[in-house]
């Protein structure tokens, strides 16, 4: 039986297609993904519908409305959704909520700027859960720049980029559950390289506690 996966996805910079088709593209029998696009249709009650979410969308309702779908007073969803043994994911646009304080603390850091487009490699740690299968790989991305709060996060992927070096990819627990970053993926090209691809497939099976 397939492991229902909520994609929330769609916003001012990020289009829905991008995630879409980028899922799509991933070769893995254990997920089943549903797609809410527009923030008005997220509740507390869907989520807790499902074991395992992924965000991949900034706080905007969709793309065509830039007002946000996450307030103070729904962001402790997330944190007691994972302390309940949830598994969140949060990919590119979905680390992109530095001024909402328990969302942010659930994911352990935040999106701070990045530079105009530009080559990023992204450079996975060795022998690592999250990264096996996993080559060094270079693609024209937003090269995030980030705050990494949490003292318990475990980086096993960097992006290194003319401008620097940063965490690029770590993990977390909270309570019983699990939560997992990726900050590459702004552009098609980046979802749809069979490197990103697989750290997809690894991140999903380590919150759905597969490996």
């Amino acid at each position: 039986m397939k492991l229902r996966t909520l994609i929330l996805c769609d916003d001012a910079w990020h289009p829905a297609e991008t995630v879409q088709r980028g899922l799509g593209a991933v070769a893995d029998a254990h997920f089943e993904f549903e797609y809410v696009t527009h923030g008005e249709k997220w509740s507390v009650a869907l989520m807790d519908e499902f074991p395992l979410v992924m965000v991949a969308k900034g706080n905007h309702l969709c793309a065509a409305d830039q007002r946000p779908w996450l307030t103070p007073e729904t962001q402790p969803a997330f944190s007691k959704f994972v302390q309940r043994g949830g598994g969140l994911f949060l990919v590119h646009g979905g680390a992109c909520y530095k001024d909402l304080r328990m969302m942010r603390g659930v994911t352990g850091g935040a999106f701070m700027r990045h530079p105009d487009q530009c080559p990023v490699t992204v450079v996975p740690k060795a022998n690592h859960a999250l990264t096996a299968g996993v080559n060094a790989f270079t693609v024209k991305d937003e090269h995030y720049f980030m705050a990494l709060d949490a003292a318990d996060a475990k980086v096993f992927l960097h992006s290194h980029s003319e401008h620097g070096v940063q965490p690029a990819g770590w993990t977390r627990h909270e309570g019983a559950g699990r939560v997992c970053v990726l900050t590459p993926g702004h552009n098609l090209e980046v979802w749809l390289h069979p490197d990103f691809q697989k750290l997809l497939h690894n991140g999903l099976d380590w919150v759905a506690k597969l490996n």
